[in-house]
């Protein structure tokens, strides 16, 4: 299949450039970002003062931004690491967690994508919804039950097409979409909802992806593959350890994870 032989290849190109993925993101997972960008064979930097973001953006191949823990000071930094990746054309990654929860998530979100051309968008179906103008819930940072009745096709469509972007809905099954391609993915395990950050560092591993080659669509196929991949088996050694070995191990299996092993167990429907 096309789609996933063309992310199974990103993982080689990742480890060959080890792309400089610049992260403004959720203090509660950071070091799971840090830990996953270096385990794909990237380099992360996690610089979110604004008196040195534009400097820190300049030199990366990416940029992810993630308000997953916001505060008024992250947010300017934020949009001024933005701007100047849009000015000179690196590609950005919104991660927009809980969007939909609270007039300041919901009050950034609209900013970030009024001001910042984003190239990616990774999120739930309730964070989706929300950025697609539906109705949502989100369930604090989670996505909700009462948006389970919505299409992720539908959803995930409506936003590469509103933001001219690349969206990747993740759940139990994830859509990706730009608009024109569509792909359906299914692996994973229930137990990556179990530890905090599974959702953070797929956002980070997209930048890794995406700084090195580019395509948002094949890069958000690359990094969701590369977390669900690594979960499952992460859970066949694992999970009857506990929560906190399953965690290790999710970052053992990502920091092994190649070409055959992505083509091996992906489980792909293309869509159009």
């Amino acid at each position: 299949m096309s789609y996933v032989n063309d992310a199974a290849q990103a993982v080689s190109k990742v480890r060959e450039l080890s792309p400089l993925v610049h992260c403004i993101t959720n203090y509660v997972t950071v070091n799971d970002c840090a830990n996953a960008v270096l385990a794909i064979g990237a380099s992360p930097i996690m610089a979110d003062d604004i008196d040195e973001v534009e400097d820190i953006t300049s030199i990366a191949s990416a940029l992810v931004i993630n308000i997953g823990t916001l505060n008024r000071r992250t947010i300017d930094s934020a949009i001024w690491a933005g701007k100047k990746a849009n000015e000179l054309d690196i590609p950005v990654v919104f991660d927009p967690v809980g969007a939909g929860a609270s007039g300041l998530r919901n009050e950034t979100t609209k900013k970030i994508l009024e001001e910042i051309k984003v190239s990616v968008i990774r999120g739930n179906l309730s964070e989706l919804s929300f950025i697609a103008g539906l109705s949502s819930s989100t369930k604090g940072v989670d996505s909700s039950d009462a948006d389970l009745d919505k299409d992720p096709v539908a959803v995930a469509s409506a936003v590469a097409n509103l933001y001219g972007c690349t969206a990747a809905l993740t759940g139990k099954d994830d859509v990706i979409t730009d608009g024109s391609r569509c792909v359906k993915l299914s692996n994973g395990t229930a137990m990556l909802s179990s530890v905090t950050g599974s959702g953070c560092l797929t956002s980070a591993l997209l930048g890794a992806y995406i700084g090195a080659v580019g395509d948002g669509f094949i890069a958000s196929c690359g990094a969701i593959l590369t977390t669900s991949i690594a979960g499952e088996q992460a859970y066949e050694r694992a999970a009857s350890l506990g929560t906190g070995s399953f965690h290790m191990a999710l970052i053992d299996y990502i920091s092994l994870m190649n070409e055959e092993t992505m083509l091996k167990y992906a489980k792909a429907e293309v869509i159009k």
